[in-house]
C-alpha cells in the first residue's frame, strides 16, 4: 500500500470540501449584515415622506434599503423625475404609522383672512384719497437712511404702502385700457 495515488473522484471530493469550508468561514452571511435584513431608518422614511407625500412609504423604504440608507440619493431620484421603483411583492417591511403632526398641520391650515394686500395693510382709506402726486415725497426720501430704528421702520412701511398702491393703480389702468379696447 505504499503506492497510493489520488484518483480523479477523490481529488474532486477534496476540492469541493475545501471550497465549502473556505466559503463557510470567510463568506458566511452572519459575518456581515445583508441589505435584505437591514431595515430603513424610520426617521429617514418620515423625512422623505414629509417632503414627498405622493410617494408611498413602501417605495421609499425599498429605495433606502437598495441604496444603503442614503436620503440624498432617494431625494435626487424623486426630484430627477425618474420616480422610485416598485418594490417586489416579496418585500413586506413593517411600515411605521405616519406621524400625526404633519396631518394635523395640514388639516388646521386655513386661508388667510385678508384676501388682498389693500385690506391686509389697511390701505382702503388711502386708496380712495391718494393721488399719484403724493407719492413723490416718499420717492424723494429713498436716498435717505434714518439713524433711528423707528424712523427706518416707518420709512420702509410707507415705501411698502406706496408700492402696493402704485401696483393697484397700474392694475386699474390696465383694466380700464382693456375695457376701453373691448
Amino acid at each position: 500500500m505504499a503506492d497510493q495515488t489520488l484518483n480523479i473522484p477523490s481529488l474532486l471530493l477534496v476540492l469541493i470540501i475545501a471550497f465549502l469550508t473556505v466559503r463557510y468561514f470567510f463568506f458566511s452571511p452572519s459575518s456581515r449584515p445583508s441589505p435584505n435584513r437591514r431595515g430603513a431608518d424610520p426617521a429617514h422614511v418620515e423625512q422623505i415622506s414629509s417632503m414627498f407625500p405622493q410617494v408611498g412609504r413602501r417605495e421609499i423604504m425599498w429605495d433606502l434599503q437598495r441604496n444603503g440608507g442614503s436620503v440624498a440619493a432617494t431625494t435626487e431620484r424623486i426630484l430627477g423625475g425618474r420616480g422610485l421603483e416598485v418594490p417586489p411583492p416579496s418585500f413586506q417591511p413593517l411600515l411605521p404609522p405616519p406621524s400625526t403632526t404633519s396631518h394635523q398641520a395640514t388639516n388646521t391650515f386655513q386661508k388667510p383672512t385678508h384676501p388682498n394686500l389693500i385690506t391686509r395693510y389697511n390701505l382702503t382709506s388711502r386708496l380712495a384719497s391718494s393721488d399719484p402726486a403724493k407719492a413723490e415725497p416718499v420717492a424723494a426720501e429713498v436716498g435717505k437712511w434714518a439713524q433711528n430704528r423707528n424712523e427706518r421702520q416707518a420709512l420702509l412701511q410707507r415705501r411698502r404702502e406706496e408700492m402696493v398702491l402704485n401696483a393697484r393703480r397700474k392694475l386699474e389702468e390696465e383694466e380700464r385700457a382693456r375695457a376701453g379696447a373691448a
